[in-house]
């Protein structure tokens, strides 16, 4: 029996970790681990700059591997040994210790060795009682199944680790990334984005080293599972040459042992993307333009009656000589307001107005349902007005004695809750106004009843 159980060591000692088969053209790696040279290429084939042993995840600097021709001479003369032990003539006789008879009797569901008195009992009367000889080859083809599944195992196994091992280096590789693209803001910036800059950084590397802790973990505990997995291998190939009394005698220990294997939880993980969360007009009104410009037409039907808009829906102007009435007029506009055609809720907007006359007028936003029950004239000693189930945001400017155009800007970054305007003659920002949208909004205009001659005019030139 020593003499089988060293064959077998010798065996699984010539064979590869990977392929489970005698080494062919076997290399070893720095680590000192042993591998098929065509087993090894295949498993590091998408690999580029680190290569770790698939045994002990030690790293390799490059894919030049030692070919080792000993080992080879070696697992040459191992395959030329007998595969197995040739069976014994005549079957060991085991007494029950029990009753002290010669057992016979094998029980499926409980894996234990009985006797004549045995297999009457009590405890076994239901269950399925074969004869040894029977059982002996019934349990080898057992654990060749099982040894089959072990390798499949081991393989997911192994395949997980990899993931995960992959996962570390993306996760590098994003937070470079995360980096670089807050770079051009914090340069912008500068000084005043400086300590925003620091902040954020320091979160991704307290990111990163979390995350990462996760993923080592789980690296080592899927190491860990790999090792018990391929030490229940190894003893199941020694427990197959056993003789059939040993075998039959520890088969339940084997089986216990593999329904105990439990695969190791995986972390997955999702980074939250930091970046600077501050209004974009830091960044430049030639930058905010060209990047959240927001083509608006006006709509002719929310209008009050007194309003005249132009044919190509970009133009409102005070009609007070010759008014034109919708076909379905709101019933409840008491103010020559109007709306325009697109809402918004969600993102970030820009749009430019043209203003020309004498008089009152205002910009803002509303939900429609306010501008059709209960909008009021804009009052010039308030910046904005809010109700409780919506809000319109407006500022109101006396631009009497003026005849000359003026240009306005107006952002709008919903998510942030920000109603900005800008005088686009002198790159100012004349209002701003933070707090929350929670309805849809639409751009809003309105002319003050006394005003002359006065228009406001939808712009997309710069």
């Amino acid at each position: 029996m020593a003499f089988e159980a060293l064959l077998a060591e010798l065996q699984i000692e010539a064979s590869c970790p990977l392929c489970l088969d005698y080494l062919t053209n076997p290399v070893t790696l720095d680590c000192g681990h042993n591998f098929c040279g065509s087993c090894i290429q295949e498993r590091w084939e998408d690999l580029e700059d680190i290569f770790p042993c698939p045994i002990c995840l030690h790293h390799s600097s490059d894919k030049n591997f030692k070919k080792n021709t000993q080992l080879c001479h070696i697992t040459d003369v191992i395959k030329q040994l007998p595969a197995r032990i040739s069976k014994c003539k005549l079957q060991e006789e085991l007494l029950c210790e029990m009753h002290n008879e010669v057992v016979d009797q094998f029980c499926e569901k409980d894996l234990e060795l009985l006797c004549p008195q045995c297999s009457v009992s009590s405890g076994h009367k239901d269950h399925l009682l074969i004869p040894i000889e029977k059982a002996i080859v019934s349990q080898r083809e057992n654990l060749k199944d099982l040894m089959k599944v072990l390798k499949l195992k081991i393989e997911d196994a192994e395949m997980s680790c990899e993931s995960q091992i992959l996962k570390s280096f993306e996760l590098k590789m994003k937070m470079e990334a995360f980096k670089k693209e807050l770079e051009p803001e914090f340069e912008e910036l500068k000084v005043f984005l400086r300590k925003k800059q620091v902040s954020i950084i320091a979160n991704l590397h307290l990111e990163e080293k979390n995350v990462g802790k996760k993923l080592k973990r789980d690296i080592i505990q899927i190491s860990k599972h790999i090792s018990t997995i391929k030490n229940l291998l190894r003893e199941i190939t020694m427990k197959s040459l056993q003789t059939d009394m040993d075998l039959l005698r520890s088969i339940a220990d084997v089986h216990d042992r593999y329904e105990m294997l439990s695969t190791p939880g995986i972390y997955s993980y999702k980074l939250k993307k930091e970046s600077s969360t501050l209004p974009p007009h830091y960044f430049g009104l030639h930058r905010m333009i060209s990047t959240f410009q927001t083509e608006l037409t006006i709509d002719p039907e929310s209008g009050h009656p007194c309003l005249i808009v132009s044919e190509d829906k970009k133009s409102v102007m005070l009609g007070k000589n010759s008014p034109t009435f919708p076909e379905n007029p709101p019933a409840c506009i008491t103010f020559p307001a109007i709306l325009s055609y697109e809402s918004l809720d969600a993102g970030r907007h820009f749009w430019q107005v043209e203003v020309r006359g004498t008089g009152e007028w205002s910009l803002g936003l509303c939900t429609e349902s306010i501008f059709k029950n209960r909008l009021m004239s804009p009052n010039q000693k308030t910046c904005f007005w809010t109700s409780q189930e919506s809000k319109r945001i407006s500022n109101t400017w006396d631009t009497a004695e003026e005849e000359e155009a003026s240009r306005f800007g107006v952002f709008v970054d919903f998510e942030l809750g920000e109603f900005s305007v800008y005088d686009l003659n002198n790159r100012t920002c004349l209002y701003k106004y933070a707090d929350q949208f929670t309805d849809k909004m639409m751009p809003y205009f309105a002319i003050g009843p006394s005003s002359e001659r006065f228009s406001i005019t939808l712009i997309t030139e710069e």
